[in-house]
């Protein structure tokens, strides 16, 4: 009978020592957020507002966007907006538009280019579909994300920047791009 009475005393002990446990657990969160509060760490406040202290907010670059083709090449090439307003540092996305006219599969390479020419070594692509060729099959028509960052350091004299891509006919075997938006017809798998 002493056993089953300290067995006893023993369980109430851990369930109150359970319920203290439990108790302070939410004891601390007014008391973290207080913390919080008076350091400055982890300010709940302000989470919902990042700000990215890499852009250059006071300063517009105007980017005008062309595309081309060349080598006979049936596609037709173009942006979908002629010319976007960035911040130095912000990170962009546009969007291309190509759409192959003829009726056989066609492979394609695009080159950038850059006016003025000092604009390329400020420009940095994170993801572009001219790093990979392109094979678009007959009538296939698609949609090519570029996405980049206007490095800050650009010349402020730099108001205006003109990115144009060139697509060439290329022969051989592709590579499968990273990240594309077909709208028209499928690539057979």
């Amino acid at each position: 009978m002493g056993l089953n009475t300290e067995n006893a005393r023993t369980l109430r002990k851990l369930a109150v020592v359970a319920v203290a446990m439990f108790g302070f657990g939410f004891a601390l969160v007014p008391f973290y957020k207080k913390i919080c509060e008076v350091t400055g760490l982890n300010d709940l406040q302000k989470a919902d507002t990042v700000v990215n202290t890499q852009v250059d907010a006071s300063r517009t670059v105007v980017l005008e966007l062309d595309a081309n083709t060349r080598n006979e090449l049936p596609w037709a090439f173009r942006p979908t907006e002629r010319s976007v307003k960035v911040h130095p540092g912000q990170l962009v996305q546009i969007t291309y538009e190509v759409r192959n006219d003829s009726d056989e599969a066609v492979t394609g390479q695009a080159i950038p280019s850059y006016g003025p020419r000092l604009a390329e070594q400020y420009f940095r692509k994170l993801d572009c579909f001219c790093f990979a060729k392109q094979e678009l099959k007959p009538r296939e028509v698609r949609r090519m994300p570029v996405t980049f960052v206007v490095h800050p350091d650009l010349p402020s004299d730099v108001a205006t920047v003109t990115l144009s891509y060139t697509f060439f006919r290329v022969e051989g075997p592709t590579k499968p791009a990273a990240a594309r938006t077909d709208i028209g017809a499928r690539p057979a798998s």
